[in-house]
């Protein structure tokens, strides 16, 4: 992404998140909130194919209809009717679409709406005092008093009070929506702010923060993340996710690294690999040689018999195709794991 300003945030996030990231395998988000993230920054971004990937995913993974609409109702406050409106109609046209196929999916309980004697002003005041962590003061509240009564009255009474997402769901959405928008790096910082205040650990946002940045590049109505890769897990250093494309003929796997994760030298005998990078960045290394950075259009040959590792760069999640070539007799020997000292150096 050409946003420099934005970029170099991030960057400043991700070495908090590095500091606090252990390398063990473990989850940093449930899955909810990793869907979450990813259906946000994606309507964000207004990448309705892999979006229509994601809300299928969120439904498959028991999130109700109206929990979703919550998320995608939300949006238009932080970018816009137009994106808000193209997402909740590739919406629309999921459900549908689940519905002729005979899928029933969980409608979810109605929001909350306020009437007309409900005083919005001070419903308002006080969910922003919550999130804020006090009374917010600033010249432009006075300077366009407008905008401050929508804030209060619209998007932090009337939405907020909706229900369906708690707060710390709807802060979370709405650090996924700001990530990845050029320019809004001042809301970012406040929202990053907001959401500790509903409990949120430093660790989580960071991780998210990236993770948005990561999704919005990469193609997920091609190539979904698929499940944790607990089946090879012992020959990773983190965490990783494996979606088998094919395991017949020639072998496709997508594999998505998280941040640090890295697999172990390894050496495929008789038939070699190749890497079609998809998203984010990473590394490449066989034994003997300088380490090769690798980004999203790289292609990496390697061939039989050569020891070698690869997985993400520390401040990025990063994934890649990884098709095995034919061979009569080819297997995989797994060896010694890439040490914390070796990786660390990096850069």
């Amino acid at each position: 992404m050409k946003m420099k300003k934005l970029l170099l945030f991030i960057m400043i996030f991700a070495v908090s998140f590095m500091e606090a990231y252990s390398m063990e395998n473990k989850q940093v988000l449930t899955e909810k909130e990793k869907l979450i993230v990813e259906i946000s920054s994606l309507t964000s971004k207004g990448n309705l194919e892999s979006l229509s990937a994601v809300l299928n995913s969120a439904l498959d993974n028991k999130m109700s209809i109206n929990e979703i609409n919550e998320i995608l109702i939300q949006s238009y406050a932080y970018c816009g009717f137009p994106r808000s409106l193209n997402a909740i109609g590739t919406f629309l046209n999921v459900v549908k679409e689940r519905k002729a196929k005979g899928i029933k999916d969980i409608q979810g309980e109605n929001p909350k709406v306020l009437s007309s004697k409900d005083d919005r002003n001070a419903i308002g005041e006080k969910t922003r005092e919550t999130l804020v962590g006090g009374k917010t003061t600033g010249e432009w509240q006075n300077f366009a008093p407008g905008i401050e009564q929508y804030l209060k009255e619209h998007l932090f009474a009337d939405i907020f009070a909706r229900g369906l997402l708690t707060n710390q769901e709807r802060e979370l959405a709405t650090v996924s929506f700001l990530s990845v928008i050029e320019g809004a790096e001042p809301q970012l910082k406040a929202h990053l702010n907001m959401a500790k205040n509903t409990g949120l650990s430093e660790e989580k946002l960071n991780y998210a923060v990236l993770y948005a940045q990561f999704i919005t590049e990469y193609n997920m109505g091609a190539f979904k993340r698929g499940a944790e890769n607990t089946a090879y897990a012992k020959y990773f250093t983190g965490t990783s996710y494996l979606d088998m494309l094919t395991d017949k003929g020639v072998i496709i796997g997508n594999v998505v690294f998280e941040p640090g994760c890295r697999n172990n030298w390894h050496i495929h005998h008789k038939g070699g690999q190749i890497l079609l990078v998809t998203g984010g960045n990473g590394w490449y290394q066989e034994w003997g040689k300088p380490a090769q950075k690798l980004k999203a259009g790289d292609v990496v040959n390697i061939p039989a018999g050569v020891k070698h590792w690869h997985g993400a760069a520390k401040d990025s999640f990063f994934a890649h195709l990884a098709v095995e070539v034919p061979a009569e007799g080819a297997k995989n020997e797994w060896l010694e794991p890439v040490s914390d000292k070796e990786y660390n150096k990096l850069k």
